[in-house]
């Protein structure tokens, strides 16, 4: 029996001192909803969720590229489709204008409506997105890839209408201007279809990149969940067990300094 050093004191107070490690990380773990309380518990872990994070985040800066993309292109399609319908009349009143039982006093009537229509249309090739032409002709280029991969969208030009075109200058006074409009119109509408064309091939792929970054967002998303968030119920059963480790060390740790009290026994 020995007194100046107590071997099981020793040991029950280092067993203690890890399982109150332990407890204090397992709280931690709990706390947080991390896995990962610090790089030390999985160095390698660490580095892999971080780069999973900043690929998320990138991830998601293009999916808003796109959106905003797809938010452009669904204006153009809006103001095109007024265009279309403008020159639909338009074209309605020159056929109307060629009327041999109409004067050209009844043919001015007509050329009211024409010309504001015209305007109308004149007016629209100046509107922009936030600043951005929606009708300059040129190509808009629109990052859909968390590595910088880009796709071009389709240009739309409106060359072929507006107040420099024959749809303008043509008018619907006379039975001569009408027919000569009719045919620069017919002109007109085919490229406004062709543009709308092109604006809704743009959209259908937009939206198609949209989709493939949520999907590509989701699945990098729960890969680095495996790595960096904790499991409540395995972590919740771990806190316990550690809970009961700490008391029964606790305990053990003070039965083990009573035990060279015994000693006195002997020199008593």
């Amino acid at each position: 029996m020995i007194i100046n050093t107590n071997p099981g004191a020793a040991m029950a107070a280092r067993i203690l001192g890890e399982s109150s490690s332990a407890l204090q990380k397992s709280l931690s773990r709990l706390s947080s909803g991390s896995k990962i309380a610090s790089p030390s518990d999985d160095a390698a872990g660490t580095g892999v969720a971080m780069k999973f994070g900043a690929q998320i985040n990138r991830i998601q800066a293009a999916k808003d590229n796109v959106g905003n993309a797809i938010s452009f292109s669904q204006t153009q399609d809006g103001f095109l489709e007024k265009i279309g319908n403008a020159l639909d009349r338009m074209s309605e009143l020159a056929m109307l204008a060629q009327d041999e039982t109409k004067t050209n006093a009844d043919r001015a009537l007509y050329h009211k409506e024409y010309d504001k229509l015209d305007d109308f249309i004149t007016a629209i090739k100046d509107k922009d997105f936030n600043g951005v032409s929606l009708f300059s002709g040129g190509s808009m280029t629109v990052t859909v890839a968390s590595d910088g991969n880009a796709f071009t969208a389709g240009a739309v030009t409106l060359g072929k209408i507006g107040a420099s075109s024959t749809i303008a200058t043509s008018g619907v006074a006379t039975s001569a201007s009408a027919s000569a409009a009719v045919t620069a119109l017919r002109t007109a509408i085919s490229s406004i279809a062709n543009d709308r064309a092109v604006v809704g091939a743009n959209m259908a792929r937009l939206e198609s990149e949209s989709s493939s970054l949520s999907v590509l967002k989701d699945n990098i998303s729960s890969a680095r969940s495996r790595i960096a968030d904790v499991d409540v119920a395995q972590e919740s059963a771990n806190f316990a067990r550690q809970q009961i480790l700490v008391q029964s060390g606790t305990a053990m740790l003070a039965q083990a300094n009573v035990l060279p009290q015994s000693a006195l026994r002997l020199i008593g």
